[in-house]
């Protein structure tokens, strides 16, 4: 079953389950939010926080990784034998 089609059945089974939570109160409520979450863990979804958490650290990544690319090219430039001394 593909993740898509999961999300939907949850959905359809979460819509089916309201009418139910809102009669039995609060903790229905509280414990169908905590079987939720458990079932999206098992996924392996990202919660927004971690998601952009992870969006951060790629863009540091890339800046960094630029930062190496521009000192690795001057330090190769530096190192490069000078064409005008070796043209006697």
């Amino acid at each position: 079953m593909k993740k898509n089609d999961l999300l939907d059945e949850i959905s359809q089974r979460m819509a089916s389950l309201l009418p139910m939570a809102e009669e039995m109160g609060s903790d229905a409520k509280t414990k169908l939010n905590l079987a939720l979450k458990r079932a999206l863990a098992d996924m392996d979804i990202l919660s927004r926080e971690e998601f952009d958490a992870q969006a951060d650290a790629l863009r540091r990544a890339e800046r960094r990784i630029d930062e190496l690319e521009t000192s690795l090219a001057r330090l190769e430039k530096s190192l490069a034998p000078d064409p005008a001394s070796s043209a006697d």
